[in-house]
């Protein structure tokens, strides 16, 4: 194995506790940075001065997880373990939003994308994945399935086969070795499982761009694998593992 020194460029040091999340803004080139802490404190730094901008400070327990929303540049979230996930303006350090069904910590938070764009996805210790609308500020659905914390979720890239109205697919990962996928518009059983003998960490789906040819030209073929990493044995051993696209071929379509 190499190690390869790295040069410290800057270095912010105002949180007080463990930074557990940092987020990077789409907008400005990258030039603001927000992060989270056990300090209870989500703070923005600007990369190109080196100066903090904002203090956000309302939670009341550890912070776990920052994202910033592709809706509106000057918005972002972020979860917590005061169950709540919040939504401010970081132009003027405000909130404008707080959802707060969940009954335990909350691990994780996705803002969907296209047709799903003003919705969040979010898992939590209470072992539920919720479905937010961003407009109305209230919950959409629950989904409930797991028997232990869910620390990952997304929204797939897959719909319902024969479904009218093509009903997405979201997934959601847990602390009980599983993977579920669920149709977005039913809180109902779940549609599919994935059932592995360690602990579900995080996972991504991974697009596989392939060229196909027809009778008349040659067109795009999108292809989908699904990347996850587990705790294994009781280990973080740091493997990655990925899972094929015909492993949902005769479930779900693109």
């Amino acid at each position: 194995m190499l190690y390869h020194s790295l040069l410290e460029f800057q270095t912010f040091a105002e949180h007080t506790n463990c930074v557990n999340s940092i987020e990077f803004s789409p907008f400005s080139g990258d030039q603001y940075l927000c992060s989270v802490s056990d300090d209870e404190i989500i703070r923005l730094c600007d990369i190109e001065t080196s100066n903090p901008l904002n203090i956000f400070n309302e939670h009341n327990n550890v912070v776990c997880c920052v994202t910033f929303s592709p809706l509106q540049a000057n918005n972002n979230n972020n979860d917590n373990s005061d169950e709540t996930i919040r939504i401010w303006d970081i132009e003027k350090a405000k909130r404008l939003i707080v959802f707060k069904e969940h009954d335990d910590w909350v691990a994780c938070v996705k803002y969907g994308s296209n047709e799903l764009l003003n919705t969040i996805l979010s898992g939590s210790h209470d072992k539920s994945v919720r479905l937010w609308d961003i407009r109305s500020g209230q919950q959409v659905q629950v989904f409930n399935g797991h028997k232990d914390y869910v620390k990952a979720v997304e929204y797939s890239p897959f719909v319902i086969k024969n479904s009218i109205d093509n009903s997405n697919v979201i997934c959601s990962g847990s602390f009980d070795n599983t993977i579920l996928f669920w149709d977005i518009r039913s809180h109902k059983k779940e549609l599919h499982v994935i059932k592995e003998d360690d602990v579900i960490l995080c996972f991504k789906f991974l697009k596989l761009n392939r060229q196909k040819e027809d009778a008349n030209n040659t067109k795009n073929d999108y292809s989908f694998n699904l990347c996850c990493s587990f705790k294994k044995n009781q280990s973080y051993l740091g493997i990655i593992y990925i899972f094929k696209k015909n492993h949902f071929s005769n479930l779900f379509s693109i």
